[in-house]
């Protein structure tokens, strides 16, 4: 399904967009003040499974919160192909 392509694209883009807002601001590259919130914009990306990262250690969270909308992305992806075959029987 084209929509499907689209709505997994565009989650794609987001989540690259807000990796690399996180990254510019936790390392302070390109000039950038360190910001202990740059990762804010990964958080709505990740529910609910950012929810579980308290289980790991607390040095690992700001990698963890950048992974998990992979979780979700990985979700929607597995949605769309169960729909697009239901669509072509």
């Amino acid at each position: 399904m084209k929509l499907c392509k689209v709505i997994l694209g565009l989650f794609g883009l987001l989540w690259l967009l807000a990796l690399a807002i996180f990254l510019v601001g936790q390392f302070g590259l390109f000039g950038q003040e360190r910001d202990p919130l740059a990762g804010v914009f990964l958080v709505p990306l990740g529910f609910p499974w950012n929810r579980f990262i308290e289980i790991a250690p607390e040095a690992t969270w700001p990698w963890l919160a950048a992974a998990m909308p992979l979780i979700n992305l990985a979700l929607l992806r597995t949605i769309c192909r169960v729909v697009g075959n239901k669509s072509t029987n």
